[in-house]
Parts: C-alpha cells; structure tokens; sequence
C-alpha cells in the first residue's frame, strides 16, 4: 500500500486597525412644534413670525398653510408678516418632510385685534318719515375685539343712546338733523354720519287719513243699523199676515176680536161682516 505525505503550510497576515466612524440613523420627521412671536396679543400692523420645526434625518423641508391654503415653503420653516392685518387672522399648521415620511403640527389661531373699520349705517323705514312716527336706527362695525356703539345728535354734548340700535317712538320736526354713530373698543373708534329730516305736512295728511276712515266707519255702522231694522220690521209683518190670506179672512179675524162682534147673532154677524165688506 502506498502512503502520500501532503504539507500544509499557513500563511500568516497582520490585521491593521482602521479608526472607527459614528453610525449615523436616519429617520423621518418628527412631530413639528410651532410657535409665534410676540406671543402676546397680535395687533393690526405689527410684525408677526412664525417658526416651524422638527427632528428629522436627513433635514427635513416645511410647508406652511393657513386653512387649506398653501403660503410657503423651504427648509427655514419661517414664515414671516412684516405688516400683519385683519384679513390674517385664522387658523395655521405646518408639514415636516424628507424622503422617510411626512408628518403634519397641530394648528395654531392667529388672532389679530383692530379698531373697528367704517360703520355702517342705516333708517328704517328708507322712504319719507312722517311726523309721528317710528323711526329705528341701525349702526354696524367690523372689529375685534367686538365694537361698542354710541349714538350722538349734531351740536349736542351728551349722547342720545347706546347700542347698536337707536329708536326714536314719535318723530317731530325738533328731531330733524344730523346723527351719527361711534363704534369704540380698546384698538381705536370710527364713526358714521346719517341726516334725518322729517316731511312738511304730513301731519295734516296723517290727520286726513284718519278722519276718511272714521267717516267710513261711521257709514257702514248706520248702513248695517238700518239693514237690521229693516229685516226685523219685514220679519214682524210677515208673522202677522201670512202669503195669499184672502182680505175677507183678515176683515173676520179683526170682527172676532171684537167685543161688540161678539155679541151679536150668527145672522147679524153675516150681515155686519158682509155690511163692512161693502164699505
């Protein structure tokens, strides 16, 4: 038998050591935190930023909207009012995003305060005012926070009312002018201007009025009185003479009720009734 003899032979290598690099893990966004400055109250004009952020790996790009509405966006997440107004004010939130995941903030209301703007004003009724009657006024303003409302006479220190809503019960001719109407709140005041005038004569016309329907009422009062008379005198001669009675019926009837009548005979009651016939 033959043997084979094999050699193995190892080779050794020397293992360098290389430096070690941090793993890094990359993720996709975080909850964004939003937030506004000043985060006191905002007012009308002033400037306005608000800041979007969140952890994300690799960085994450925002979105910003108002509502439904997309406004900006960028890998700031600022979004900036240098002049803030009344038509800002609503509802914000923000979007965080990279190519792991999107993720949207919870909303954030911007409440914008202002004086009020113009008022509006208003009579009713629109057409002529007659001496003597009501007359309301009606002042509106858009503001916030909510306008109070005073309402004042031209040439006259104190005011006449307050409240949106300013009646006058029994208009005169001393009511006549100029009114206007100061809507207030702690942000300023504006004020509108609305000239009442009452008609000449329409006193006299009023009068008139009510006199023609005095009189008719009268008319018709008599007219029905009469009517019911009438029927009534009807309804009487009927029941006491009934349709198609013959007139000898009738002339026997009264006879009858005679006392005299009565005491004649049958014989002569023929002739006294047929003697009154001939009369």
């Amino acid at each position: 038998m033959e043997i084979q003899t094999f050699n193995l032979s190892v080779k050794s290598h020397s293992l360098s050591s290389a430096p070690s690099s941090p793993l890094t893990l990359e993720n996709a966004p975080k909850l964004p935190s939003v937030s506004v400055s000043p985060p006191a109250e905002i007012v009308e004009g002033s400037s306005v930023t608000l800041t979007c952020s969140s952890d994300a790996n690799p960085a994450a790009k925002y979105i910003w909207y108002k509502e439904t509405q997309t406004l900006i966006q960028g890998p700031e997440g600022v979004y900036h009012f240098s002049s803030i107004s009344s038509e800002d004010r609503g509802i914000y939130s923000c979007k965080s995003e990279n190519q792991y995941g999107e993720i949207n903030s919870s909303s954030l209301f911007i409440d914008v305060q202002y004086a009020p703007k113009l008022p509006s004003v208003s009579v009713s009724p629109s057409a002529e005012i007659l001496e003597g009657s009501s007359v309301t006024l009606t002042c509106s303003s858009d503001a916030n926070p909510a306008a109070n409302y005073t309402w004042y006479k031209e040439n006259e220190d104190s005011p006449k009312a307050s409240g949106q809503i300013f009646t006058i019960t029994d208009f005169r001719a001393e009511h006549s002018g100029n009114y206007y109407c100061e809507a207030q709140n702690r942000r300023g005041c504006h004020n509108s201007t609305l000239q009442l005038t009452v008609v000449a004569g329409s006193s006299t016309t009023t009068t008139m009025i009510n006199i023609i329907r005095l009189t008719l009422v009268v008319v018709m009062s008599v007219l029905l009185l009469l009517f019911c008379l009438w029927m009534r005198k009807k309804k009487t001669l009927s029941s006491i003479t009934e349709p198609n009675e013959p007139i000898e019926t009738m002339e026997m009837r009264e006879l009858e009720s005679d006392p005299d009548y009565a005491n004649i005979s049958p014989l002569n009651r023929e002739t006294a009734a047929c003697g009154r016939s001939y009369e």
